[in-house]
């Protein structure tokens, strides 16, 4: 994708924000709660995100297009919130490539192209690279088949699932992706890991605005939410994860340090069997059939810096058209209904993608993103490390 179509992307995520979803007290209410712990006079402009970013990967050793792509994937996880996914994750990458453990240089190869499907091999290239790769070929099939599908073996880390259901979206259609990850999750009545994070996403748009945009993982929370927790000095919630000893643990060190999430739902008398059942169905999608490694073979997350990663992704694009015509419109019926039902206290009720689209909203006004401190910390040490120039602060708008 060129950077040209990366701005008419941030453009509608500006349109998306800047649409209302809810009212002013839902707003203050949920974006204070995605920020606490993250407030600051100071912000950073969206476009100096992705310039920092941009110039951390090139100095690393990507081309230019490939360091914006990633850039742009990063910025536009914390525009949207999921700070875990965001900045956060880009000293990995660099760190990956410094180690000669992925290719920051490589680029995506089908191996089988036929009709609606396609597998693609990353090359182990960057997650992001091949991300956009497979989501652009699934929608190009979509626009000729009614549907589109293409998985991948071969690949790294891809940030955020709904930047690639987004990438449909954009083209009227609908979008779906999932992929496998490094073993996080403790299997119901396991004591380790056996499954990864396993994230899954899908988004439709209606077209009068409105959106469900669903990106979740299959484990209780990501493990950057852990590590954001122990970069705040915060306890976790009970049932995010295990200790080393099996047991439930709020202590957000102790949790990292045994890197055995919970499935989602938390503990089996918590239905948390059907969060392991969904990250079982994203295994097979990502890793059985592509071939990529799979479940406990792929590399460990914290101690496996020396083994290329090798994980897999599946990638869906769906003509609605294809189907029963007025798809669109009945959505819209239907998330307004969902939105006005009655409500046990004074807030709404939300649909999947409400809470982004309020933070970007907030971003916007403010005119930056805003990091808590310590990302910042990080990222100015990290700027020093890369002989790159930090990142530009500035004032609040409000």
């Amino acid at each position: 994708m060129s950077v040209f179509v990366h701005r008419a992307m941030l453009s509608r995520f500006y349109k998306l924000a800047t649409t209302s979803v809810s009212s002013h007290a839902c707003i203050v209410t949920i974006v204070n709660r995605m920020m606490s712990g993250c407030q600051s006079e100071k912000v950073v402009p969206k476009d100096e995100v992705i310039r920092f970013i941009q110039d951390c990967m090139y100095k690393a050793g990507t081309t230019l297009e490939d360091a914006y792509t990633v850039g742009h994937h990063l910025m536009i996880a914390d525009y949207r919130g999921h700070f875990s996914h965001g900045m956060n994750r880009m000293q990995m990458y660099v760190k990956d490539i410094e180690n000669r453990i992925t290719d920051p240089t490589a680029r995506p190869q089908i191996i089988t192209d036929f009709q609606a499907i396609a597998l693609v091999d990353g090359k182990n290239a960057l997650g992001q690279v091949v991300g956009k790769y497979c989501m652009e070929l699934a929608i190009e099939k979509a626009k000729k088949f009614g549907i589109g599908m293409v998985t991948t073996r071969g690949s790294n880390h891809f940030g955020i699932c709904g930047y690639y259901t987004m990438m449909a979206m954009e083209q009227g259609l609908i979008g779906f992706n999932c992929t496998n990850t490094s073993p996080l999750m403790a299997p119901t009545r396991s004591v380790k890991a056996g499954l990864g994070t396993n994230p899954l996403s899908l988004g439709m748009a209606t077209g009068d605005g409105d959106e469900f945009v669903l990106d979740m993982a299959t484990t209780a929370v990501a493990v950057g939410k852990i590590e954001l927790a122990i970069r705040k000095g915060e306890d976790i919630p009970e049932g995010w994860a295990l200790d080393s000893d099996g047991n439930v643990t709020r202590d957000a060190e102790e949790a990292f340090e045994a890197s055995l999430l919970m499935p989602l739902g938390g503990s089996e008398r918590n239905s948390g069997y059907k969060g392991y059942g969904l990250a079982l169905m994203v295994e097979i999608l990502c890793g059985i059939l592509s071939g990529s490694q799979f479940g406990p073979n792929i590399r460990p997350w914290k101690t496996g810096n020396d083994q290329i990663a090798d994980v897999g992704h599946c990638f869906m694009a769906i003509n609605p058209e294809a189907f029963a015509s007025g798809s669109k419109e009945r959505l819209s019926t239907l998330l307004k209904q969902l939105r006005n039902l009655p409500v046990a206290g004074e807030e709404p009720v939300l649909i999947a993608g409400d809470p982004e689209r309020l933070h970007m909203k907030q971003v916007d006004r403010e005119g930056g993103i805003t990091y808590h401190p310590n990302q910042l910390k990080a990222s100015e040490e990290f700027a020093k490390h890369m002989s790159v120039r930090p990142m530009k602060l500035v004032p609040k708008s409000v």
